[in-house]
């Protein structure tokens, strides 16, 4: 009890409020001034205690623990500051003080040594910097990652093209041998069987005289299926001629809205400036009637028919992803607005004999026929389908570069002979 009479009060000091003679004035201008110099060094050290609870992830968090002890002991000070108006507690006064200086003191000598590490710090716009590089690489990434995608789609569609175009040269081949083979046994059936027309009496059997007449037609159509057969093993004889297909696809527009029936609207939407190319023209009109037919089949209720032509130039990016040698071709497109086919069914569309018809209303070999003439006349076929929203097979034919005199064409299916003059 005595030290603290000795703390708060000395006889020999005088109170400051004798120093101010006891002005009221005076007293409150120093009194408020030092108490709100002590309220608020006194709240500093809570806001800093609440922030460093919240940012567990502050590097040096300790820092603020020690500002805060400061202010604490400078608040004290003050407090005290206002006691010796009344009371001549200097000695307290004076530990307060002392007490404020060391925590002060002590705080500077750890900062010091701190400052090479406080600057070292990433400044707000060394974060911006970092974040937006990190953003540039997350995007080259990402970029990256797509172009991968992109070449790993690629090879799979290259590597699918490769072995449908294996698997079609497998069975052409196998078809066209086999086909071969039996177009030289029916030409003997029908030589046989127009020397045995010749030797029959001129009042021979009627009987007779008439299934030497349907053995012969029955040859001839076998002669007709093995044509197709060559075709799509691109064995068939062409005699191809620099011509302009607008020219055999107009004429036949014509023959095809006569006979395919009124509920097929057949629509033509031909370049005016396509190029020249290098087929047979009979050849060419019999893949387009095939395909017309085939059109006309997937459309039992009716529908329509187009064809289109265009120029596909070499920079064209549908060249590269079919595999074509790098020049210039025509699209020719058969369009329907059919049934159209499932992705199983299209895959193996131009296989020859594979057919979905019924047993007897078809022979399987329209698209394949046309397939083959394309790829004999150095370009190919694509057939894309959407099942329930129709189907479009597009023809490439490679570009001329040579000029020939006109020819007329002339097709080979029953019913539908033609004279086509092709430009130059």
């Amino acid at each position: 009890m005595a030290i603290l009479q000795a703390l708060l009060d000395t006889k020999e000091a005088v109170p400051q409020g004798v120093c101010l003679a006891w002005r009221t004035d005076l007293l409150s201008l120093h009194v408020v001034s030092d108490a709100v110099i002590a309220l608020s060094y006194l709240s500093i050290p809570i806001v800093l205690a609440v922030f460093v609870a919240k940012r567990n992830d502050l590097v040096f968090g300790w820092v603020a623990w020690a500002l805060g002890a400061v202010f604490v002991a400078c608040g004290v000070a003050q407090l005290l500051d206002i006691l010796t108006m009344w009371q001549s507690a200097y000695l307290l006064e004076g530990l307060g003080k002392a007490l404020a200086a060391g925590a002060a003191l002590a705080t500077a000598v750890a900062l010091w040594p701190l400052l090479p590490k406080a600057l070292a710090l990433p400044s707000a716009g060394d974060l911006r910097r970092a974040n937006e590089a990190l953003r540039r690489q997350i995007e080259e990434r990402d970029r990256a990652l797509e172009a991968l995608e992109g070449e790993r789609e690629e090879r799979r569609r290259a590597e699918e093209m490769l072995r449908q175009a294996q698997k079609m040269e497998a069975i052409g081949q196998l078809t066209a041998g086999i086909a071969h083979d039996f177009n030289n046994l029916m030409t003997a059936v029908i030589g046989n069987l127009e020397r045995a027309r010749r030797l029959l009496p001129q009042e021979g059997s009627r009987q007779l005289a008439r299934a030497i007449r349907g053995a012969a037609l029955g040859a001839e159509r076998a002669g007709v299926l093995t044509h197709r057969l060559l075709a799509f093993g691109c064995r068939q004889p062409l005699a191809p001629t620099v011509m302009n297909a607008n020219d055999v696809l107009e004429h036949l527009a014509d023959t095809l809205r006569r006979t395919l029936g009124g509920n097929i609207r057949v629509v033509t939407n031909l370049t005016f400036d396509l190029w020249q190319t290098r087929v047979d023209p009979d050849a060419l009109e019999s893949a387009i009637l095939n395909l017309a037919v085939n059109a006309r089949d997937a459309m039992p209720d009716g529908g329509n028919l187009v064809v289109t032509t265009r120029n596909v130039a070499v920079g064209d990016r549908t060249i590269a992803e079919l595999g074509l040698v790098p020049e210039d071709y025509i699209e020719i497109a058969v369009s329907d607005t059919g049934v159209g086919m499932t992705e199983e069914v299209a895959s193996r569309a131009f296989e020859p004999f594979f057919t979905t018809k019924p047993v007897g209303e078809g022979s399987g070999l329209g698209l394949s026929q046309a397939y083959g003439f394309a790829v004999q006349s150095s370009g190919t076929a694509v057939l894309d389908s959407t099942f329930g929203a129709g189907t479009t097979v597009r023809l490439y034919l490679p570009r001329a570069r040579m000029a020939s005199p006109p020819i007329f064409a002339s097709s080979f299916a029953p019913g539908l002979v033609s004279n086509v003059a092709a430009c130059p």
